[in-house]
């Protein structure tokens, strides 16, 4: 169980004993020996029954500890202690009492620095998670029938489910992203079933008065659990086990008042879903699906981007591979199309549009796992650029570890959509050594979801603050989390963000409910200019000044102008992100936010601008190598890992992930700009630019991960390094293995 907030953070007070000014209790007695009172306290301290004591007042061990190195230290440096303590400290110490004694004025100083001692029967009420079906009624009082469709990617189970939505009288689509439930609410109303969008930005109405159709699709987190409907579907179930955002899965799968429930996802969350349900008594229909076109592990790796064929998409884990790998490409004269997760959904579109049209000569994608779900895609063969993806452990560390097979069958799936003019899908890697562990990872079986996401409503949090009117809004999550329980069959969701936002406005004088919202935006908090933003929100909304479209366009400088580097462009994705920001506290607070069509207006067109930047991203790679000393450390927004992988740590030296980690600076040296159509056009010319970065990355990405090196010594670096060649420094044998490397190197330098 997590712990409570050490005092120094705020959730408990400063104790205030009763001391006089003056030391009656040394002029009743004597002057307390402080050395011999350290040693009952510490004899206190050890002392079983009073552990036990503690515990029965609501003091676990972690509380227990922290009271009493509070207590000790007001014993041992106050100057003077209440009179009756020191009575009872000169007798213990005389060996007149005993050191259980000192329990009454512990507890006293203990509900002094933490007060929910004295509430902590309701705390735990409030806090109790045990029985959510319970929080549901409307859904309780109904008999629902549930039915799961369960299969791979590609197997059409979402379309057997989609259909039923169609057909029923009223519905709810519920997805993961904004893209899906766009793409249900087109096919919707494209079927003359009038169907709204709602997302958490905006509601679009299906009809011109402004009417609420029979048939919403939404984003999961918008899901309605008090309006009735006939059927709802839940998408992408699996995901209910997701640390951050699991809960909103949770809460439909319990809490929708619907007759028929429909629900897609893996096979793995199976028996979760069946064991929810039965707290519930509801039965759980499963209808199992195959996928509709095979689906191919090749027995070799591409090896080499010569090798490329139209409907190849080449998958990385970073922006940086993106910009890599995407360079290297447009160096032999071909044209890709770039996705990655922090593209505005509209330029996701475009260039999944571009890539889809047989007409346009671009027949490559370079994309991140965001191609994962929510877009159609005519994909041929998936090529791995590498099968190992930064991530963050339980303790919040980064660190590198290979794929699980539940992410590598959802990216590899999406080659040879059924429909698609590509009736077969193939899977490889990039690098010949990765195969095999693609193989390996691709074989075995997902693992069951164990347990279902739970997080701390609005109502909870504002009856914790009732019984505990001075801790912050950061504590009272802490100490919610600490004392709340759980059955086996769920777990409270990662609180991290929430409480990063709620730190930085905790100085904006906000009511709670207000403040509860601004921290449930969704950012990245790895977005300067986007939590900036948010703080400036805030303080404008405590002072109760309406963010109007003129300040928000003085804030963000709009106009904006197409991105020259990948610095802009980077730029540019988090001022849309900060127009999503506005649109999001818009919805809940229109009084305060009163522009949202001017900004919906105005976001649409730096889609397009963004759009620009995409289909010129070769050319924005460019101009910030040329500016690598400014530009490249800063474009680098993802690290990677300072713990070692959790699989096999030589994935994290191995040659094969070094092309995809590779730093800016380096990893886009290529050769200079070059147009044609021939997929093997300058084969020659760009091989040995691609052996130089298979043999030089590794060490140097180690380094640069473990913040041992920067990209400004790695150039001094390889400056020497040419330096010293030329002079010979390295004997007459290292001349002539480095012959051509150096040769190479040096022309590069001229």
């Amino acid at each position: 169980r997590a712990g409570v907030p050490a005092p120094s953070q705020g959730a408990a007070r400063r104790p205030v004993e009763g001391a006089a000014e003056e030391d009656v209790g040394a002029e009743l007695t004597r002057p307390l020996d402080k050395g011999e009172v350290l040693k009952n306290l510490n004899k206190f301290y050890k002392r079983k029954e009073i552990q036990r004591l503690g515990a029965e007042n609501g003091l676990d061990a972690r509380l227990f500890h922290q009271a009493f190195i509070s207590f000790r230290k007001y014993i041992m440096e106050s100057s003077s202690v209440s009179a009756d303590l020191h009575i009872i400290l000169n007798d213990i110490c005389c060996g007149a009492g005993h050191v259980d004694d000192l329990f009454p004025f512990f507890l006293r100083h203990a509900k002094q620095i933490f007060p929910m001692l004295d509430c902590m029967d309701d705390l735990r009420k409030i806090s109790d998670l045990r029985l959510p079906p319970n929080w549901y009624p409307e859904a309780r009082a109904i008999q629902r029938k549930i039915i799961f469709h369960a299969g791979p990617t590609n197997s059409g189970k979402t379309y057997h489910a989609i259909q039923r939505f169609l057909t029923a009288k009223s519905g709810i689509y519920c997805g993961p992203l904004k893209l899906l439930a766009h793409e249900i609410f087109q096919k919707s109303n494209a079927a003359n079933v009038p169907c709204d969008l709602v997302t958490g930005e905006e509601r679009v109405y299906a009809t011109e008065d402004a009417r609420q159709a029979s048939h919403i699709a939404c984003t999961i987190e918008m899901c309605s659990t008090n309006t009735p409907y006939e059927v709802a579907v839940i998408d992408e179930i699996q995901m209910i086990r997701d640390p951050a955002r699991g809960w909103a899965w949770t809460r439909a799968l319990l809490g929708l008042c619907a007759e028929e429930i429909h629900v897609c996802g893996e096979s793995a969350a199976i028996d979760l879903v069946t064991e929810l349900m039965y707290t519930t008594g509801e039965e759980v229909e499963v209808r199992n699906y195959k996928r509709l076109t095979p689906l191919t592990v090749l027995d070799y790796a591409l090896e080499s981007l010569d090798n490329l064929q139209p409907g190849d998409c080449i998958v990385c884990f970073s922006k940086n591979d993106i910009y890599s790998v995407s360079r290297q490409i447009e160096a032999r004269g071909l044209e890709c199309a770039v996705i990655y997760g922090s593209l505005p959904p509209g330029t996701k579109l475009e260039q999944a549009k571009k890539f889809n049209d047989p007409n346009d000569p671009c027949k490559i994608l370079v994309a991140t796992d965001a191609i994962g779900m929510g877009l159609n895609l005519c994909i041929k063969r998936i090529i791995f650029n590498s099968i190992v993806k930064p991530t963050v452990n339980e303790k919040g560390e980064k660190e590198i570890d290979s794929i699980t097979t539940s992410q590598a069958l959802q990216i590899a799936g999406r080659a040879g959509r059924f429909g698609s003019s590509f009736k077969q899908g193939e899977v490889t890697t990039m690098h010949r050594d990765d195969l095999l562990q693609l193989k390996e990872i691709l074989s075995e079986s997902v693992p069951p979801v164990k347990a279902a996401g739970l997080h701390p409503t609005p109502e909870q949090i504002e009856m914790f603050a009732y019984h505990l009117p001075d801790a912050t809004l950061s504590n009272l999550i802490d100490i919610f989390v600490s004392l709340s329980q759980v059955d086996g069959l769920y777990f409270v969701c990662n609180i991290d963000d929430f409480k990063f936002l709620a730190d930085m406005i905790q100085h904006i004088p906000l009511n709670l409910r207000s403040r509860y919202v601004f921290c449930t935006a969704p950012l990245n908090r790895k977005e300067p200019f986007v939590c900036t933003t948010l703080l400036k929100f805030a303080r404008q909304f405590s002072r109760n000044e309406p963010l109007t479209f003129d300040w928000l366009c003085r804030h963000t400088k709009w106009p904006l102008a197409p991105p020259k580097n990948i610095k802009e462009l980077v730029h540019l994705e988090a001022v849309h992100d900060v127009f999503d920001l506005y649109l999001w506290l818009s919805y809940r607070f229109m009084d305060m936010f009163p522009d949202a069509a001017l900004v919906r207006d105005i976001q649409k067109k730096l889609d397009d601008i963004i759009q620009i930047g995409v289909c010129n991203i070769t050319k924005l790679i460019r101009a910030s190598q040329s500016g690598a000393a400014s530009g490249a450390a800063e474009v680098t927004s993802e690290g990677f890992p300072l713990s070692r992988t959790k699989r096999d740590a030589r994935t994290v030296s191995d040659h094969r992930d070094a092309k995809s980690t590779e730093p800016l600076s380096i990893a886009l040296e290529v050769p200079g700009e070059r147009r044609g159509k021939s997929l093997r056009a300058y084969r020659s010319a760009t091989r040995q630019e691609d052996l130089k970065s298979h043999g030089r990355g590794s060490l140097a990405n180690r380094l640069l991960r473990e913040g041992l090196l920067t990209q400004e010594m790695l150039r001094q670096l390889e400056s020497e390094w040419q330096d010293q060649h030329r002079s010979g420094r390295y004997g007459l044998a290292s001349k002539r293995n480095d012959h051509s490397s150096s040769k190479e190197m040096g022309k590069k330098k001229k």
